[in-house]
């Protein structure tokens, strides 16, 4: 356990708070012994710091979860089932599962953050969501610390959520993670216009999972700021999802808007598109800024604190609201 100790490399913004009392854990015999220790006191889980804005000194004491491992337990000629411990970087595993070709997880390369946290947000990217792929999840509850294995059915996954952002936020602590990849015929997801205009560039006819990796890794390059450059932490912001009756209503004021369609009557609405048509795009204040390449993005240009970053997205919420009477919901949690 280590004491006033500055979170500024824990946090992909780079937001330079100060945790009280912090403690690492690297195997499940440590969660165990430190929750023990921490028994009835508040606590706050930190993994890779990715999706995350501090805006205060933590008081309370954190965890920050660092449990590694990948291993195969489970396979057959079509499917592969694989655990890695929640303190494994995201990043690595997809690279790691691409290179023994197994597919299904192509379209999330170069999400930043630990495995531990994808299933919290419910990440995804290009038409693939971390649903698409989950078996379960385990971990211990923080003031019972009895051990939990949650099934796909029981997260309760939604756009960016799940039950571990909602009901038990704060209250769970995922230790490992179990996800299944295919071995043959894999599901190439190619539907975003992106990846399909690459795939024509270079006349790729029959795409394979290293295809649409390198695809996808390049775009996101483009398109978003390295974190150990430039502080951020991706989308600042959700898509908001409306009605097709407000689909229809705002497509009469605003004939470029941009939508996709998302199920039968709700429609997907580009919030770097809003965002961008309230002029906010490659605009700096006081340090903070969004992205010259990506409008959804909030960047630390300096020295910034996250209330100074938070200030900064609240008056893009208002006016984006006052302009398209559409509430934006921050897909980073903020501290």
């Amino acid at each position: 356990m280590k004491k006033n100790i500055s979170l500024k490399s824990y946090n992909s913004f780079g937001v330079d708070v100060i945790s009280r009392e912090f403690h690492e854990v690297s195997s499940e015999e440590e969660v165990i012994k430190t929750l023990k220790s921490l028994k009835n006191k508040k606590v706050f889980i930190l993994g890779g710091g990715t999706n995350i804005l501090f805006t205060d000194n933590v008081q309370i004491p954190v965890i920050n979860v660092k449990i590694k491992g990948m291993k195969i337990i489970s396979e057959n000629n079509n499917y592969v089932s694989i655990s890695i411990g929640a303190g494994e970087i995201w990043d690595d595993f997809v690279k790691w599962a691409i290179s023994k070709n197994f597919g299904g997880a192509e379209n999330l390369i170069s999400i930043p953050g630990f495995v531990g946290g994808a299933p919290i947000q419910n990440i995804g990217a290009y038409g693939v969501e971390i649903k698409d792929i989950f078996v379960s999840c385990s971990g211990y509850f923080l003031d019972t610390i009895e051990k939990k294995k949650f099934e796909l059915n029981d997260c309760q996954f939604s756009y960016r959520s799940s039950i571990f952002k909602k009901s038990l936020r704060n209250k769970f602590i995922i230790t490992e993670v179990v996800l299944q990849l295919s071995k043959t015929n894999h599901k190439i997801s190619k539907s975003y216009k992106s990846i399909n205009d690459a795939l024509n560039k270079k006349k790729i006819h029959n795409p394979t999972i290293k295809d649409i990796a390198r695809i996808v890794s390049k775009i996101r390059e483009n398109k978003l700021p390295n974190p150990s450059l430039i502080g951020n932490s991706g989308s600042f912001f959700k898509n908001p999802i409306v009605s097709i009756e407000l689909l229809n209503k705002l497509k009469q004021k605003f004939s470029k808007l941009v939508y996709f369609k998302e199920s039968v009557s709700k429609y997907k609405l580009s919030a770097a598109w809003l965002i961008e048509n309230c002029n906010f795009k490659n605009i700096e204040e006081k340090n903070v800024g969004v992205y010259k390449d990506q409008a959804l993005v909030i960047i630390n240009l300096g020295n910034a604190t996250g209330k100074d970053i938070l200030l900064f997205s609240e008056k893009i919420k208002s006016t984006v609201l006052e302009k398209f009477d559409i509430l934006l919901e921050e897909e980073v949690n903020i501290i």
